[in-house]
């Protein structure tokens, strides 16, 4: 991921998953433990995802959301995650649609 964020110039702060936390998703652990990494509240801190049970964990508990829809992201036969089954914050196709509408751009 920072290879990635790096090579694309994407300005993150930081990247932290499960390893910081020592919890995965959909575990509130997993959420809270990065929010408080970075001194925020769950309200100042944005789930971005394509997969609708770990947004719906996140917005329970008082971050915000964005879909990306990766409606192949498993390959053709994927049942699940095939589209924003909540009304989610946000929904995009990519990140750089994200990017964009939260810029203020789209």
């Amino acid at each position: 991921m920072v290879n990635l964020s790096k090579y694309s110039g994407l300005p993150w702060d930081a990247i932290l998953g499960a390893e910081h936390a020592r919890a995965y998703k959909p575990q509130p652990k997993a959420y809270l433990c990065t929010a408080s990494a970075l001194d925020l509240k769950p309200s100042e801190c944005l789930m971005v995802a394509a997969h609708n049970k770990d947004l719906h964990a996140a917005r329970n508990l008082g971050f915000q959301t964005a879909y990306i829809n990766r409606p192949v992201e498993y390959g053709e036969k994927q049942k699940t995650d095939l589209f924003a089954e909540e009304d989610w914050d946000y929904v995009c196709n990519t990140l750089l649609e994200l990017a964009l509408i939260l810029k203020g751009e789209q």
